[in-house]
């Protein structure tokens, strides 16, 4: 007779797991791991975790997810221990992080942290970062150098070559995507490009990364990130135009890059005083500042905002894109903020033939009470080809309907800027 243990199903593996002092001080955290794992993960203190992993029950684990707050930061050597610990077995580790000071952060981030949250969790962040986890594939360990073989030279990396003289007063554009993949950052770099390229006397021009979690110029342009960046944003009252000029790459010798930080960072690793003092360093040497803006809307939103000389949205024909604008227009009137700094641009706007689309459009801007000023054609296959090879528009397909968009508004920015110094001498 078959008896009753038998018949009871194996447990699930688990899967994932817990790391904290208490898991019930993040009781979203729960929620959300019952909601995208059911029964197939545990938790963990940090006095057993060390254990656990070195244990062969944990050769099922695919992530941990290492939750601390302010008052872990004195435990920093322990926690340490278990990222290098589960980086080792091969294990994921996402970062749960609540009201950690940036130098912390940044400290477990360089440890290895594969994705960080903060904490309370926003409404599907959980999800998206195990998505993230599972479509990153797991680096293979490096092999081992020969005894004999030299040790390699750090390459030359492209700076400025010029040095700080603060005589520039310089035209700040920020770029602010209306929503996620509406082409924000390929729009920033390739209209800092064309500036940088736009006459043979062309002017200096930069590019700021301030999406310090997922900027993207650094890999539209083939640029590496640089430590440099990372001291400057945490002490940007100590940093001079010389730093600031230091921690810049430059492409092409033509277009200075300030990258985003080589590690994901909360947006409020920078104060309000802290961007102004890096737009300050940047007008006072660039004649051009373009800042590839985070879609978030954060603290230091309004200064980059107050300190705009044009602020374009970009935007995309779809109700999404429709809503954020809405509400970023109820929001800035509310704070009686300068909101008629922004120029609304349409990215992968219908073609002049496609009457409906066009109607379309018209309707959405009545509707919101905008002026679409600028509207950009679809690029196609070419943009997302260009972006892979780390190369601006003008440089890989330099007849693409997009790149042709955007050399106009470049040279149109140009000659307004010419004629305004023009007007002033």
């Amino acid at each position: 007779m078959t008896s009753v243990a038998t018949l009871q199903p194996d447990p699930a593996p688990i899967v994932a797991c817990t790391i904290s002092r208490d898991v019930q001080n993040f009781d979203l955290l729960i929620d959300d791991m019952e909601l995208e794992l059911g029964e197939s993960w545990g938790d963990l203190s940090f006095e057993d975790a060390l254990l656990f992993l070195e244990q062969p029950d944990s050769a099922t684990l695919q992530f941990v997810a290492l939750a601390v707050d302010g008052r872990d930061e004195a435990d920093l050597t322990r926690i340490t221990d278990i990222i290098r610990t589960a980086k080792a077995k091969g294990i994921k580790v996402i970062l749960i992080a609540d009201q950690v000071s940036p130098v912390g952060l940044h400290q477990l981030l360089r440890l290895g942290a594969d994705d960080f949250v903060p904490y309370p969790l926003p409404d599907g962040a959980l999800r998206e970062a195990i998505a993230r986890l599972h479509s990153t594939p797991a680096p293979e360990p490096a092999a081992p150098a020969p005894a004999s073989a030299p040790v390699a030279e750090t390459p030359h990396l492209p700076t400025p070559s010029f040095k700080a003289k603060g005589d520039r007063d310089g035209v700040v554009l920020p770029v602010h995507g209306m929503a996620g993949g509406v082409g924000a950052s390929t729009f920033a770099c390739n209209l800092a490009w064309e500036l940088a390229t736009v006459a043979k006397d062309a002017p200096r021009v930069c590019l700021i990364d301030l999406d310090f979690q997922y900027g993207a110029a650094s890999t539209y342009l083939d640029l590496p990130r640089r430590e440099a960046v990372f001291d400057i944003l945490s002490d940007t009252s100590s940093a001079d135009s010389d730093s600031f000029l230091h921690a810049m790459l430059t492409f092409n010798d033509k277009l200075h890059v300030f990258t985003a930080p080589a590690d994901m960072l909360p947006l409020d690793i920078v104060t309000a005083e802290d961007i102004g003092r890096i737009i300050d360093m940047a007008q006072a040497n660039f004649d051009f500042v373009v800042i590839d803006m985070p879609t978030t809307i954060v603290a230091w939103t309004e200064t980059v905002l107050s300190r705009a000389h044009v602020y374009f949205a970009l935007m995309e024909l779809d109700l999404r894109s429709a809503q954020n604008v809405l509400r970023l227009v109820r929001a800035l009137k509310a704070e009686a903020l300068p909101h008629e700094k922004m120029r609304f641009v349409l990215n992968r706007a219908p073609k002049f033939t496609d009457l409906g689309a066009k109607s379309r459009v018209k309707r959405m801007a009545e509707s919101l009470d905008i002026d679409i000023e600028i509207q950009l054609p679809d690029g196609g296959s070419g943009v997302t080809q260009a972006n892979d090879h780390g190369l601006p528009l003008a440089e890989n397909a330099a007849k693409n309907p997009l790149r042709r968009e955007i050399q106009k508004l470049a040279k149109s920015l140009f000659d307004l800027n010419k004629s305004v110094e023009a007007g002033k001498g």
